[in-house]
């Protein structure tokens, strides 16, 4: 069976472990989905040819706009895509969310969730630490996932309390799997009615009818469990052979009063 692609979009603070977190991600995705390249796009890297010398606010257009085209094209090749960004506004998750809609593709969020004590630490450890000033302000900023029923992580994590990321992995692909046979599962059209149960149907509604009537007409009332009995095996032995509802009425009753030795007004 050949896998189809999809977006997986990470959201967290900076320094949260992110970065760390996709390269996991991904090996687990390729040993997962081997008929799939998985492709990490990380806007840092964009940013850098970009405005290679020092951050530059007013170029952040064109870093958004060559993330969102890098994501759209690795997805359009039929790679699995990592966005590896901080994506702490709902609009920058929704950007994401449209391009796997346009695509029909499946989307989803991970929230990686480390406190920002320990963001504060780490990213005093990196070769190059953002100030801590802006990490806080991105902290206030960050949109929380409760406005849109679209914007609900299939995963939070605090990688501050993980000691094998490994382990972690292995258990959201697990928790990927069901959620995609789940999606699948919705989205398949619904089976047409054959013949065969629309006729079994009426069989059933139509005998349950007749009896309805009969075992509470007083000259029948003492034959009430013999006339249930006999429909439930006339519908048994009459199942899947069709025949008009008209014919289904006029055979039933003509079976009740043989076999009771009645008439039926």
């Amino acid at each position: 069976m050949i896998n189809q692609n999809f977006l997986i979009c990470l959201a967290g603070l900076p320094a949260s472990g992110k970065s760390t977190f996709a390269i996991s991600l991904k090996k687990g995705l390729e040993k997962k989905y081997t008929n799939l390249e998985v492709k990490i796009i990380d806007p840092d890297i964009i940013r850098q040819k970009v405005t290679p010398d020092k951050f530059d606010y007013e170029k952040e257009y064109i870093v958004r706009k060559e993330n969102l085209k890098m994501i759209k094209n690795e997805l359009e090749n039929g790679n699995i895509v990592i966005s590896d960004d901080l994506n702490y506004y709902s609009s920058m998750r929704h950007d994401l969310k449209n391009i796997a809609n346009i695509l029909n593709l499946n989307f989803f969020i991970i929230h990686i969730a480390t406190p920002i004590e320990f963001c504060l630490n780490w990213n005093k450890l990196r070769d190059e630490p953002i100030p801590s000033e802006l990490i806080n302000k991105i902290q206030i900023k960050f949109d929380k996932f409760n406005r849109y029923s679209w914007d609900k992580p299939i995963a939070k994590y605090d990688l501050s309390d993980v000691s094998d990321l490994n382990y972690l992995v292995s258990d959201f692909l697990d928790a990927l799997e069901r959620k995609m046979f789940f999606l699948k599962k919705k989205t398949q059209p619904k089976k047409k009615q054959t013949i065969y149960n629309i006729y079994n149907q009426n069989l059933d509604k139509i005998t349950r009818s007749i009896v309805g009537k009969l075992i509470v007409d007083p000259n029948y009332l003492h034959l009430k469990n013999k006339i249930i009995k006999l429909r439930r095996n006339y519908v048994k032995k009459k199942k899947n052979k069709r025949q008009s509802e008209a014919e289904i009425s006029k055979k039933f009753k003509r079976y009740i009063e043989k076999t009771l030795n009645i008439k039926i007004s």
